[in-house]
């Protein structure tokens, strides 16, 4: 029972890794790597080792992945305040001309 817990944690773990690296959305491949550091947690709780699957839940997906969260939503941001900016300054030259 234990060899097929095991190989389904080798076969998530190689899934979501390759997953998270040829993926082209940005967002999911940001959701994948949480996913993947999750399933790396568990991994280090089946290996017996509780103290490093807290610290890789905790900062591997947690921290980590709420970082790239934020710096994607600040990326968005900027990506439409820049749009925005480029229309305004097109529109403006075409007038004066």
């Amino acid at each position: 029972m234990m060899l097929i817990v095991d190989l389904l944690l080798v076969a998530g773990l190689l899934t979501f890794a390759t997953l998270t690296l040829n993926v082209h959305d940005v967002f999911t491949s940001i959701v994948l790597f949480i996913s993947t550091g999750l399933i790396i947690a568990l991994t280090w709780a089946r290996l017996g080792a509780p103290d490093i699957a807290i610290a890789e839940a905790a900062i591997g997906a947690g921290l980590t992945g709420a970082l790239f969260l934020a710096a994607w939503r600040r990326l968005q941001s900027n990506h439409g305040n820049q749009f925005e900016h480029d229309t305004t300054e097109s529109t403006q030259s075409a007038g004066d001309g």
